[in-house]
């Protein structure tokens, strides 16, 4: 399992007219968190593509349980924790200062080979840390 906390605040602009977090940023805030995880064990999305690898989404999804506002401190964990294949699998847990649950969600990104276009199996690095923190 592969596990990391990414702190976002929640600016202005990310809000709707009712002063709550418009519901297509939670996508966002997964995409920081994911790229987060993967940066703070040494991979970097630039690395990959420069070797030949995309990751595009291939799977999202969100589920509400209270509201978020503008200027919370948003505390996402994010946790990988099957081993990636062709896929890999993140799932997201959004905490407030409280340390109340406000979001869950989970995306599934798939590894591309640039050159062909066609998906392929993770990169080695990445079945590394896998296996590193199992």
């Amino acid at each position: 399992m592969i596990q990391a906390t990414t702190q976002i605040r929640v600016r202005y602009g990310e809000t709707d007219q009712m002063g709550y977090v418009y519901y297509g940023n939670y996508a966002t805030y997964f995409e920081v968190a994911r790229v987060e995880l993967l940066r703070t064990n040494g991979i970097t999305y630039k690395e990959l593509e420069e070797n030949g690898i995309m990751l595009p989404v291939l799977k999202l999804e969100v589920k509400y349980h209270k509201p978020v506002k503008y200027d919370d401190l948003l505390t996402v964990k994010t946790t990988v924790s099957k081993e990636p294949s062709i896929t890999i699998d993140f799932d997201f847990e959004i905490y407030n200062e409280k340390n109340e649950l406000l979001t869950t969600g989970f995306t599934s990104l798939v590894f591309i080979d640039m050159k062909r276009n066609r998906p392929t199996r993770a990169t080695q690095n990445i079945l590394d840390l896998f296996h590193k923190n199992n």
